[in-house]
């Protein structure tokens, strides 16, 4: 089905580019924002329907916890769902675009999914993008129940005939236990794989950015070293649009996300 998705938007994204955003030299401490391969299992996310849907706004419901809320980021047009409508409105001309940024600093995945069943209606969104994890892998706990709770969503999102992409934890270097942390990035993939629906992995791709250039990453992070920064959510946003548009029809993207 991936083939198919891609197939189906080749030609009507063929001429489509996402902005690169402004460069400036680099310096040793600046981020560096590159392209990541971000999208796992994407044979679920078939967009067709959406996008083709003649005249109709584009509806994206974007839930989870602070990295949805944009803790970190200074101010509101600069968390990752303000900056993923901008860059799909830039990507689909002409198409509207309505991002709800549902993001509640400090839930973890029970309290996010008693808010995500409430917002099911049938056929009130194309897509919801669901930032899951995080909380629930410092704090630790039951990850059997963890995992449980992640397919409960997803399978109340396909009840509700609405796509889902699940947004995974994010890597930041002052990970502690880190092998428990990653079981939980991994029970999220293992629940969307059993119910074929993608996961948007933020953890492999700032994993990737801080093996890259270490000094350089703690710049796409907050002063708290935790959240993500303006220059962290801003390449987020164009991996996650990249990976909705196909990633063939973006270009790299080279210069500093500030």
């Amino acid at each position: 089905m991936l083939a198919g998705f891609r197939t189906g938007f080749a030609c009507a994204l063929a001429m489509l580019a996402l902005p690169v955003l402004q460069s400036r030299p680099a310096q040793a401490s600046e981020f560096l924002c590159r392209p990541s391969p971000l999208m796992r299992d994407s044979a679920g996310l078939d967009l067709a329907s959406a996008w083709n849907r003649s005249g109709a706004p584009l509806r994206i419901l974007a839930i989870g916890s602070s990295s949805t809320e944009g803790v970190g980021a200074s101010a509101k047009d600069r968390t990752y769902p303000a900056r993923l409508g901008a860059l799909l409105r830039e990507g689909l001309p002409g198409r509207a675009v309505d991002i709800v940024n549902a993001g509640i600093g400090g839930e973890t995945a029970p309290q996010t999914l008693r808010r995500l069943k409430t917002m099911l209606r049938p056929g009130a969104y194309d897509l919801v993008i669901w930032q899951v994890g995080t909380n629930d892998a410092v704090t630790g706990g039951d990850l059997g129940a963890f995992r449980s709770l992640v397919a409960d969503g997803i399978a109340a999102a396909k009840l509700a005939g609405t796509r889902i992409a699940v947004l995974d934890p994010q890597f930041y270097p002052g990970i502690k236990e880190a092998a428990r942390y990653r079981a939980y990035v991994d029970a999220i993939a293992d629940a969307a794989r059993a119910q074929a629906v993608p996961v948007l992995s933020r953890y492999q791709a700032m994993l990737g950015w801080y093996q890259r250039d270490a000094v350089g990453f703690m710049a796409a992070l907050a002063g708290d070293r935790f959240h993500m920064s303006d220059a962290g959510y801003a390449c987020l946003a164009q991996d996650i649009a990249r990976s909705l548009l196909g990633g063939r029809q973006a270009p790299t993207v080279t210069a500093s996300a500030q």
